[in-house]
């Protein structure tokens, strides 16, 4: 081989090199943002999680949060509808399973099984009806619970279905206590 030949040949293996290299830096260039944009946006990210303060809820009444776009009611029970809710028994329920994202999925829906141990008064759940999505009103129903008036849905006092076309019963969010009057949805 000639030195013209070894010359040609060093040329084209650095052509080659660069050309790949060119091409791996453009090939990255592109696919960097592209996967980036798969990440969640800062909006959906900042409700993630939120903190509510529970203080200002007296008893008998119902808020209403927004977590991840969805309404998250939160109602401070009376004595009355606890009982009610604990008097009743699982067998009596369309939907025998909690539906608590802080429970095992075969947690049956027993009123403990819907709420904090020591803080029973406090009911979080999803506002959002099991059979279409659409948002029950409180306080209304035949158990002192939410009514879905759409397709007349009854849930009681716990969230649980009760009567009507909907298969499951309210959801409850993953939450945490973070002190005795402030938690934390997700």
């Amino acid at each position: 081989m000639s030195t013209a030949d070894a010359h040609d040949a060093n040329r084209r293996d650095f052509l080659y090199i660069a050309t790949g290299a060119v091409g791996a830096v453009g090939a990255a260039s592109v696919a960097i943002p592209l996967i980036d944009q798969m990440n969640p946006s800062a909006d959906v990210l900042a409700l993630a999680s939120i903190e509510v303060n529970l203080e200002p809820i007296e008893e008998g009444q119902s808020i209403t949060v927004t977590w991840r776009g969805n309404p998250v009611i939160i109602r401070h029970r009376t004595a009355k509808e606890i009982e009610e809710a604990k008097a009743t028994p699982v067998s009596d329920l369309p939907d025998g399973l909690a539906r608590n994202a802080n429970l095992a999925e075969n947690a049956p829906a027993t009123d403990e099984n819907r709420v904090v141990d020591g803080k029973e008064q406090y009911l979080v759940q999803m506002g959002v009806c099991t059979h279409l999505g659409c948002v029950p009103i409180g306080n209304e129903g035949d158990y002192d619970g939410w009514f879905c008036p759409c397709h007349g849905s009854h849930y009681d006092s716990a969230g649980r279905i009760r009567k009507g076309p909907a298969p499951e019963n309210l959801h409850v969010p993953q939450y945490t206590y973070v002190s005795d009057t402030q938690i934390k949805i997700g």
